[in-house]
């Protein structure tokens, strides 16, 4: 919008030295050959009257010698023409093909020959008549070269031609500082709304900020931020006394289930299993919902860790809450690490195992992996620096899967595959583990492999090997 504004701006002053300039140019040009021409018919004017006594002496050697002179000072032609129009004498001169001496022996003064371009002036030429008392008795014509007068023209223009490109830089800075000035309470906005949208919720913007017509939408946006900021810390505050408020008893339910499953008989102990898993799967979901709640920035948060290590320790406690269920565990290659926050990341996995072991068939295994992908530049073929690529959790199941064309609604919240309404849970799994993905520049990724089931990959971002720091998450020694 800057630029369109300051173009706006610059076309008509562009227009106004371009109509400017015309005009000045061609008045530097006439100026010079009217300049020129008094020259020429100040000094015909003198060659004149010499003239005039050669004529009426009847003796050209009088006005021979000035106008021999006037050559070898000015190197000028010049002639003095009788009544008759022959050459009475001459510098050199040719008069043959000068017209204006018809217009002399007229008993007319010729007039200038006005040429606005220096390439269409070639001569310039002066024909003055010469009177006795009131009769004609000849002419004087001067022919000078004007490739004097040309290049004075040029040397003008070009000046000018400076001058101009100089005001039109000049007009070009002023219209982009106008059009700064003009749109300065519009960057005011803009500034406070990022501040806004990156969480600084009580950006504001002075009320003072633009002519009055900006004012009015100043203070309504920043009655709409105060708005916004006030229902974001009742949000937070709600968000952490339901943390609190459910929380509690349901750690209190964790302990009762732990204090039945040691005065339940064998018979039971599946039964007991069982409510241990849907109690810390409830556990989980509300990690998962309370940090989707949170709105706050969790760059504090974020570490550096193995992804490998993270996962190894998340599928042994799924091994335990599933423990009909195989799965199997790849972590062929170096460590794999990347940054993001450890909370995020276990719930993202734990919302994605729980959908691979709850749709998988009985005894079928659940395959998990962690790759590091390298970037591979596609003009040169070759791959790219250490910290480049990703970081891939694959998780797959061997379970129905779902049609192709449901794929794309499996992230969404609360939707559920029409062909597993039986199936118990609530649609938002996956949804859970995309919006966590994504707020730490990941992402995820839904498959439907050869051979059936559901594939899903986790993409991270890949970070460097760090050194031993507080706030790493060491790499400690896997098993597969």
């Amino acid at each position: 919008m800057r630029t369109r504004l300051a173009v706006i701006l610059f076309v008509p002053l562009l227009l106004v030295l371009a109509v400017v300039g015309t005009a000045y140019v061609t008045s530097v040009a006439r100026a010079d050959q009217q300049e020129v021409f008094l020259d020429r018919l100040s000094d015909t004017g003198y060659l004149v009257i010499t003239a005039r006594q050669s004529l009426i002496a009847d003796d050209p050697d009088i006005v021979a010698g000035d106008l021999e002179r006037y050559r070898e000072v000015y190197g000028i032609g010049a002639a003095v023409l009788d009544q008759a129009g022959t050459t009475w004498a001459s510098n050199g001169l040719d008069v043959a093909d000068v017209e204006e001496r018809a217009t002399a022996l007229a008993g007319r003064r010729s007039e200038l020959r006005t040429g606005l371009l220096p390439w269409t002036v070639d001569r310039v030429v002066v024909a003055e008549p010469v009177f006795d008392g009131g009769d004609l008795v000849g002419a004087v014509l001067t022919v000078s070269d004007a490739h004097a007068l040309s290049r004075g023209i040029w040397v003008s223009w070009g000046l000018l031609a400076v001058g101009g490109l100089a005001l039109c830089a000049l007009a070009a800075l002023l219209a982009h500082r106008t059009a700064g000035w003009v749109l300065r309470p519009v960057a005011a906005v803009d500034r406070a709304m990022t501040q806004i949208g990156a969480g600084r919720l009580d950006a504001r913007i002075p009320t003072s900020t633009g002519p009055p017509e900006l004012r009015a939408v100043v203070t309504r946006f920043n009655e709409m931020a105060a708005r916004v900021e006030h229902l974001m810390h009742r949000q937070q505050e709600f968000v952490s006394n339901a943390s609190h408020e459910l929380r509690n008893p349901l750690n209190a339910l964790m302990l009762r289930i732990e204090d039945l499953s040691l005065t339940t008989g064998p018979a039971h102990a599946a039964e007991v299993a069982h409510v241990r898993a849907e109690a810390v799967r409830m556990k989980q979901i509300l990690d998962a919902l309370l940090l989707l709640a949170d709105g706050a920035d969790r760059s504090a948060g974020v570490v550096t860790l193995d992804a490998g290590d993270l996962v190894t320790h998340r599928v042994d406690s799924w091994r335990t809450l599933a423990p009909g269920r195989p799965i199997v565990l790849d972590l062929s290659g170096p460590p794999s690490w990347v940054r993001s926050d450890v909370t995020a990341l276990e719930c993202a996995f734990d919302a994605v195992m729980d959908n691979a072991v709850k749709f998988g068939p009985p005894g079928a295994p659940v395959e998990v992996a962690v790759r590091t992908v390298a970037d591979v530049d596609g003009a040169t073929g070759t791959t790219s620096g250490s910290t480049a690529g990703h970081v891939e959790i694959v998780v797959r199941d061997h379970g129905p899967g779902v049609p192709a064309d449901q794929l794309e609604h499996l992230t969404e919240r609360f939707w559920r595959s029409p062909g597993h309404s039986a199936v118990r849970g609530t649609g938002l799994g996956l949804s859970i583990a995309a919006e966590l993905l994504a707020a730490g520049d990941g992402a995820l990724q839904l498959e439907l492999p050869s051979g059936g089931g559901l594939q899903v990959r986790l993409r991270l971002p890949r970070a460097g090997a760090p050194e031993e720091a507080p706030g790493v998450v060491p790499h400690h020694e896997r098993e597969g």
